[in-house]
């Protein structure tokens, strides 16, 4: 569980930010989104090449 202590007279959209930031650096949601449904390590490894590809063919055209 979160705890973001409140100073006296800050802001509470400061407040709500930093609760934000501490919240994906837990890496809280994407846990919960990966544990959601089941993918096959077949899929895994195919999605980390494409991308991997993806970032190849960007640099290429930037050296170019």
């Amino acid at each position: 569980m979160l705890i973001i202590p409140i100073k006296d007279g800050e802001n509470i959209d400061r407040a709500l930010k930093r609760f934000k930031r501490k919240f994906d650096k837990t890496g809280t949601k994407k846990s919960l989104q990966t544990r959601k449904e089941f993918v096959k390590p077949s899929i895994k490894r195919r999605a980390v090449i494409q991308k991997a590809q993806h970032v190849q063919r960007l640099r290429d055209q930037e050296d170019i």
